[in-house]
């Protein structure tokens, strides 16, 4: 088995210590080493490196080369501009394929934490003799904490000749409301789409011909010296692409300390002791506030009479965002971004 960490993100919901020049994977968020080393490293436990592989957009390379200096160049796979998941995928597919290599391969985030990574190995195991059954895709299920609103969910259940820790997935959910969070909270076999996909390369190619033809042809065509062409490659997440649609999905439900990393407030929820008011990084002064992320990176920041606010300031921009709007920050600094092209 081998594993692919997916590290080309451009992290933008946590602008601006994330920003396009050196995204959240390669920034130090919970420890000394980096979340895309924090991942390295979580595998290199039970796997040989010459299994481990990143996926990254071709800007990222050299950094990717700077944190991870024992990994060969040869198992950096390069896309040229970021296409999203399912783009990214394909090429990894295809880059494998083309060496007649079919093992099947786990795509990971760069960006997650996962406390109890112990059990991964075993876990992992299971999800490959599944995945060895073509067409099979394979997903980790983590069974909620609390009703979070900034994640998609699997509705799974049980099936003939299957046992309770594998589950047929009947049904992706998009990132639900707060009440409709608290209601699948309540449900059974309602687990967080954990972004974890385990399959064989020949897989991954059978329903990408299947359901994304077009796309499918021009990445068969691509070459490193063709990447004007992958630029015209549709952006399409591999949910919308395969998952929603593909009918032999299943999910391995997991019961671990896990977390996606993917902004401010994932950031808190893991860094904040627990009787603090407020998280505070930089040099920061407070007075008569609560419950408040603060990091300043570039200034002496004094914060007087706030309450549920995420304030951030680097030498990138300055970021004051109450946490209930947490979600637009992506959407702002895209339309931001349409601006100052335009």
């Amino acid at each position: 088995m081998k594993v692919v960490i997916m590290a080309g993100g451009q992290g933008t919901r946590f602008w601006p210590w994330s920003v396009k020049d050196r995204p959240k994977q390669f920034l130090s968020l919970m420890s000394e080493e980096t979340m895309l080393q924090q991942t390295y490293n979580r595998f290199r436990k039970w796997l040989k490196k010459e299994k481990i592989y990143v996926v990254t957009t071709e800007e990222y390379v050299p950094i990717v080369k700077e944190q991870l200096p024992s990994m060969s160049i040869n198992q950096i796979i390069v896309e040229p501009v970021p296409r999203d998941t399912a783009p990214c995928i394909a090429l990894t597919a295809l880059h494998f394929l083309k060496d007649h290599d079919n093992e099947v391969f786990a795509a990971v985030p760069a960006d997650h934490y996962i406390h109890d990574d112990h059990i991964l190995q075993e876990i992992f195991k299971m999800a490959e003799k599944v995945a060895e059954n073509e067409p099979a895709i394979v997903t980790l299920g983590i069974k909620p904490t609390r009703p979070e609103t900034g994640y998609g969910y699997i509705r799974a259940e049980k099936f003939d000749g299957g046992n309770n820790q594998v589950l047929s997935v009947k049904a992706f959910i998009e990132k639900p409301t707060k009440d409709k969070a608290e209601k699948l909270l309540e449900a059974e076999n309602i687990y967080w789409n954990s972004g974890i996909f385990i399959w064989k390369p020949s897989t991954i190619s059978y329903f990408m011909d299947k359901f994304q033809p077009e796309i499918w042809e021009k990445l068969k065509k691509f070459t490193e010296n063709q990447a004007y062409q992958y630029s015209l490659v549709p952006k399409i997440s591999v949910d919308y692409a395969i998952l929603e649609k593909a009918e032999t999905i299943y999910t391995i439900p997991v019961d671990l300390q896990w977390d996606d990393v993917g902004n401010w407030t994932a950031w808190e929820r893991l860094t904040k002791e627990v009787n603090e008011e407020n998280l505070v990084q930089g040099d920061v002064h407070l007075l008569s506030s609560n419950n408040c992320v603060i990091k300043s990176e570039d200034r002496k920041a004094i914060i007087i009479g706030v309450e549920n606010l995420i304030i951030a300031s680097t030498d990138k921009g300055l970021l004051v965002c109450h946490k209930s709007q947490e979600q637009k920050i992506k959407d702002l600094l895209k339309n931001t971004l349409k601006e100052n092209e335009n």
